[in-house]
């Protein structure tokens, strides 16, 4: 196949594509009043990350294994991978768990929620999101347990406060379609806390993240992630790169930590997966989306990658 079929752009900025990419659906989202004393005990959040931005006030936030932190107003927390938190209003104040507290439900996915005391009101909103793309998932994995913003009186915290404003004022109307407006700031705020991160972070410097920032791997990594379909072959990707073959080959392994022609698998199944999952194709078209012809070829490699078929994937989903 020539190499007329997939067009890079003059411009390559695939860490900026993976975050583009990382586009949240809300599953839930809480806005609490919180009188002193009292203590919400976040569950485990499988497959989802959990944010918490304090609107007014302050608490305490407790994960385990880590001292409790304190949290103002203006600060936001991103907790990943769904880990489990406390936030309680004094460091060693107990938590109750966030489902054996009375909420009023506004809404499927929106619900307020007070708990009455003598002490400072603390406010706080709360959200549930998840994500589908294979690139969100993979820089996700790869972020710490929590990330913690707290910009508010900087000059570079601007941005934080007008669209934290932004969610109270929704957050407080919750308007016809304040739901995905909501979900769109979190989205900006999400992204700006990982960005945070990215910059300053020694572990973001290395492996993938640092692949994808590299002049010659980015483009070769981005093509992969545009058109996982296309016929590659090391060569291509070498070309596409400005590398010999060997060059490439030695320094794709080296900084992804996987040979480029396994990462272009993986990175098939994981597409087609999330299209057998939640898409309604055909698993004939699937596999020609993931660049096999055969459709028995994909099925053996798709099982070799997770175990099962793509039909009884489909059938379990």
């Amino acid at each position: 196949m020539s190499d007329i079929h997939f067009q890079p752009p003059d411009a390559v900025d695939p860490l900026g594509d993976v975050l583009h990419m990382l586009r949240l659906n809300g599953t839930l989202y809480c806005r609490a009043d919180l009188y002193a004393p009292w203590g919400v005990a976040l569950p485990q959040m499988d497959r989802s990350m959990l944010f918490i931005v304090i609107l007014a006030g302050e608490g305490w936030m407790r994960l385990a294994g880590r001292e409790p932190v304190l949290v103002r107003e203006g600060s936001m927390v991103v907790l990943p991978q769904g880990t489990p938190v406390d936030l309680v209003s004094a460091a060693h104040d107990p938590a109750v768990p966030l489902f054996d507290l009375p909420a009023t439900k506004v809404s499927e996915r929106y619900e307020m929620m007070t708990i009455t005391g003598p002490g400072p009101v603390t406010r706080a909103m709360t959200g549930v999101v998840s994500f589908d793309d294979v690139a969100a998932r993979r820089l996700v994995d790869l972020l710490p347990e929590v990330l913690v913003v707290d910009r508010w009186h900087d000059a570079a915290g601007l941005w934080l406060r007008s669209t934290l404003d932004l969610i109270s004022h929704e957050a407080s109307t919750l308007k016809p379609g304040g739901e995905a407006v909501i979900t769109r700031l979190a989205d900006i705020l999400i992204i700006q806390a990982i960005r945070g991160w990215l910059d300053t972070a020694p572990e973001a410097q290395t492996g993938w993240l640092a692949a994808l920032r590299d002049a010659q791997l980015g483009r070769a990594l981005a093509a992969i992630h545009k058109a996982p379909g296309e016929d590659w072959t090391l060569e291509r990707l070498a070309r596409l790169a400005g590398m010999s073959r060997s060059g490439f080959a030695a320094r794709f392994s080296e900084m992804v930590r996987q040979p480029a022609m396994r990462y272009l698998t993986e990175w098939r199944m994981q597409k087609a997966r999330m299209a057998i999952v939640g898409g309604r194709d055909a698993i004939g078209q699937i596999a020609r989306n993931a660049g096999y012809q055969s459709e028995a070829a994909f099925g053996r490699a798709f099982k070799q990658t997770f175990g099962e078929s793509p039909g009884s994937l489909r059938k379990a989903g």
